[in-house]
């Protein structure tokens, strides 16, 4: 999802905001890992309400591309076109390790460890299911596209 909302963001001329690295870079600022973090959202959600304030905020501003797991519920009556983008499991992690540079198996973990507990706190915070797609304006499977052909796709979707 990154490279693709960082492309099209830039190709645009738009700005871009990705939730997921805020959720790294806090992690990284307090010092604990990934793994430890998601177990300490869990235990703070003022973390996450913090968060999603922040994506709200920019969000009202306009002109960007914000990549996150929960915007399109979050930002239902704000943001014009919402987009899901779907991989197999497999491919995502291979993906996610190529780019943090890290090994398949680390980041296989670290993945079912962060999605299951977003499946939870999402739930229990605001009684959102991320299985429920009907929100979506596109629902893009990127299994056998180029990076190239989903951000052509969606540019010439914008556009329109």
């Amino acid at each position: 999802k990154s490279t693709i909302g960082k492309l099209i963001a830039q190709r645009m001329r738009l700005k871009y905001y990705s939730t997921g690295q805020a959720f790294r870079d806090l992690a990284k600022d307090m010092k604990m890992t990934l793994e430890e973090f998601t177990d300490y959202v869990e235990e703070n959600p003022e973390v996450d309400k913090k968060l999603d304030n922040k994506i709200i905020e920019i969000a009202r501003k306009g002109n960007i591309i914000i990549d996150s797991q929960l915007s399109a519920y979050i930002l239902d009556s704000i943001a014009p076109f919402k987009i899901l983008l779907t991989c197999p499991l497999e491919l995502r992690v291979k993906r996610m390790a190529e780019r943090d540079k890290i090994s398949y198996e680390n980041k296989l973990k670290e993945t079912i460890i962060r999605e299951e507990s977003e499946l939870e706190r999402f739930k229990k915070l605001y009684r959102i299911d991320l299985n429920n797609v009907k929100i979506y304006n596109l629902i893009l499977e990127t299994e056998n596209l180029t990076v190239e052909d989903i951000v052509e796709e969606i540019i010439g979707l914008l556009k329109n």
